[in-house]
C-alpha cells in the first residue's frame, strides 16, 4: 500500500483541509496518506519556524516507511530550508517522489539538483481550498495511485521541468538551481502584472541558455495597469525567447488553477511503490 507523507515546507494548511483531502483519498483504496502535525502549525505567515518545518520534512522524507512526500502548500518559505533540508536527507529519501509546485519549486529544484528522489511538479491538498480544486488534490492522488492520466500530455525524448516562472527567476544564480542544459522548461505565473512578467522574462531566458526550449503555461489573476502594457504573456515569451536564442515550443498545460497538470522532472521513471 503506497503510504504519502504530507509536510508544509511554506504555509499552513487548516485540520480541516486535511480532512476534506483524506475524504478524496478514501475513494482510492490502497492509498494512505499521513499529515504531519507540523501541516497546522502557525508561525507568522509560515507553517512553524525554520527549525520546524525543516524537522517535518526530513521525518517525512528520511521515514522508509514512506514511499513519497506531498508538500501541503506553497506560499512563501521553501527556499529558507531548502539548502539544509537537501544536505541532511538520508538514503531513504532516494526511493520518494516529491510532489508539489508553485513555491515548493524551491525543493524540487534542490532535489532535482542533488538527484534525490522523483521531483514532480503537481497539484497539492492546499488546492482543495480553491473552486473546483477537489478535481486538481484528485489529480495527484491518481498519480500517486499509479494513474498518469493526469500527466502534461506533450512528451517528447527530452527531459522536462516545470516552476512558477517567479521561483525559477529566484533560483537562478543561487546553490539551489539544477542544471537545466537540453530540458524542456515550463514556467507559470499568477498575479503578476505584465511588466513584472516581462522583468521576470528579462532575467530568466538570460540565465537558461542551453536548454531545450521554453513552453509558457497560464499566467491567471492578471492586475491591471495604470496603461496597458501592449503585449500579452506569449508575445512577451517569445520575444524573450527570440532575443536570447531559446526556441519557442508553445504553450504548456500547467498554472496556478484546477487544471494544474503534472509533469514529473527529467526522464526517468517514477519510484516504484514499495
Amino acid at each position: 500500500m503506497p503510504r504519502i507523507a504530507i509536510c508544509a515546507p511554506a504555509r499552513s494548511i487548516t485540520p480541516q483541509d486535511a480532512a476534506a483531502v483524506d475524504a478524496l483519498a478514501g475513494e482510492m483504496p490502497g492509498l494512505e496518506l499521513v499529515f504531519h502535525p507540523q501541516c497546522f502549525l502557525e508561525h507568522g505567515h509560515f507553517a512553524g519556524t525554520d527549525a520546524q518545518r525543516l524537522e517535518a520534512f526530513l521525518e517525512c522524507a528520511n521515514d522508509p516507511a514512506f514511499d513519497a512526500v506531498w508538500f501541503a502548500r506553497g506560499g512563501y518559505g521553501s527556499n529558507r530550508i531548502a539548502a539544509d533540508a537537501v544536505a541532511a536527507l538520508a538514503p531513504a529519501a532516494r526511493g520518494k517522489a516529491y510532489l508539489g509546485y508553485s513555491d515548493t519549486g524551491y525543493l524540487l529544484a534542490a532535489l532535482y539538483r542533488a538527484r534525490v528522489g522523483q521531483p514532480v511538479h503537481a497539484p497539492m491538498p492546499g488546492d482543495i481550498r480553491r473552486e473546483g480544486g477537489a478535481e486538481a488534490v484528485l489529480r495527484s492522488l491518481r498519480w500517486l495511485a499509479g494513474d498518469r492520466s493526469g500527466t502534461e500530455p506533450v512528451q517528447d525524448d527530452r527531459p522536462r521541468a516545470a516552476f512558477n516562472l517567479t521561483t525559477l527567476a529566484m533560483l537562478c544564480g543561487t546553490p539551489l538551481l539544477p542544471d537545466l542544459s537540453g530540458h524542456v522548461v515550463m514556467v507559470e505565473e499568477v498575479s503578476e502584472h505584465l511588466y513584472a512578467v516581462d522583468r521576470l522574462f528579462f532575467h530568466v531566458t538570460a540565465q537558461l541558455r542551453g536548454i531545450a526550449g521554453l513552453r509558457l503555461g497560464r499566467v491567471g489573476d492578471v492586475p491591471e495597469n495604470d496603461v496597458p502594457f501592449g503585449a500579452d504573456e506569449e508575445a512577451i515569451a517569445r520575444d524573450w525567447c527570440a532575443r536570447s536564442g531559446i526556441p519557442w515550443l508553445g504553450r504548456a498545460d500547467i498554472g496556478h488553477d484546477v487544471d494544474n497538470k503534472i509533469v514529473a522532472f527529467g526522464l526517468e521513471a517514477p519510484p516504484a511503490n514499495h
